[in-house]
């Protein structure tokens, strides 16, 4: 029988993966082709990574019950962390990234509606 907390953990993998499903759909309405999704990188872990022509997006996506509050899930450190990873994956992926890099958030709440900030942060920010 699983404790509580794991009970829990399983709950917010499934919620997780379900939201990464919504805003990979999101991506593809908007034109984007998906390249890889929960990406290990020495770094760290980046959830969507998307490219349409040119634009190569790294996407962030949080998971609350509201949306508020997953943005301000992602810390200052988190996106230290994102753009380092990023660069892990561009030295691993060249062929994806082309002349523009853009780093994306996608928000699901509970109701399972996406808030897609486009450019949400910069590396140093």
């Amino acid at each position: 029988m699983a404790s509580p907390r794991e009970a829990r953990g399983r709950t917010a993998w499934r919620r997780g993966r379900a939201a990464e499903t919504r805003c990979e759909r999101a991506l593809a309405r908007a034109g984007f082709t998906l390249l890889g999704r929960r990406l290990r990188t020495p770094s760290g872990e980046i959830d969507l990574v998307a490219r349409r022509g040119d634009l190569t997006v790294i996407v962030e996506v949080k998971a609350r019950p509201r949306t508020e509050d997953a943005a301000l899930a992602i810390s200052p450190r988190q996106r230290q962390r994102l753009a380092a990873a990023a660069e892990a994956l561009m030295a691993a992926e060249p062929s994806w990234f082309g002349a523009s890099l853009r780093f994306d958030a996608m928000l699901v709440g509970a109701d399972g509606a996406v808030v897609w900030l486009e450019d949400a942060f910069r590396p140093g920010d």
